[in-house]
């Protein structure tokens, strides 16, 4: 059965992936070494108590000596620590800093791009097209504004008042005012009725 989701991409892995992740391992080792020294100076604390209690001092002062040894291990182990975790800091921000060159480089690009299909000329051109449009338009409209005179000025505005009022008068019919005739309450006589009741009238008239 085929994939349905289809292929799942693969991620590429950078050497500055592998240099963090072999970097973090060793600050995983360096943080058991510490957890591990700081148990077994623990029992021998309690050991060296112990020592003492029983009368063996030069015993419990050997291995507080051993101890306080120990315990410089434990400042350089995280001062290493810390070092690591600070390299791998910087490694993941300097990512993150190419990440961004490669985004400004790609922007650059189609900047470059867009200016190669647009040159300086052709914007030229076109600004200068577009004001002599302007220029061409404010003379037809000088030309206007001069050769028309007041009582063309009152005509113009007769036909526009003249078609505004077409406007306002396309409007739907006012409802009469008028009353519809009532509706008769009793029921109409048919017309067969009538001619039957007819001759019945003029035989008792007979």
């Amino acid at each position: 059965m085929g994939n349905l989701f289809g292929k799942k991409k693969a991620t590429r892995v950078t050497e500055q992936d592998r240099a963090v992740l072999q970097l973090k391992q060793q600050r995983d080792k360096l943080k058991q070494y510490q957890k591990k020294i700081t148990l077994q100076m623990e029992k021998e604390r309690q050991l060296a108590k112990q020592l003492l209690n029983d009368g063996k001092k030069e015993k419990a002062l050997l291995l507080l000596k051993k101890k306080r040894y120990q315990n410089q291990l434990l400042d350089k182990t995280e001062n290493q620590i810390s070092n690591l975790e600070r390299m791998v800091q910087d490694i993941e921000f300097a990512q993150i800093e190419m990440k961004v060159f490669e985004g400004l480089k790609v922007g650059n690009d189609c900047l470059k791009k867009m200016h190669e299909m647009l040159s300086l000329e052709e914007v030229e051109r076109i600004m200068d097209e577009t004001h002599d449009s302007i220029e061409y338009q404010k003379q037809i409209d000088e030309m206007l504004a001069g050769s028309l005179t007041q009582e063309d000025e009152d005509a113009v505005l007769a036909e526009l008042e003249a078609i505004t009022q077409g406007e306002a008068d396309l409007e739907l019919p006012e409802v009469p005012g008028q009353e519809l005739p009532e509706v008769p309450e009793q029921e109409p006589v048919r017309e067969k009725e009538r001619v039957k009741k007819k001759p019945e009238r003029e035989m008792l008239a007979m």
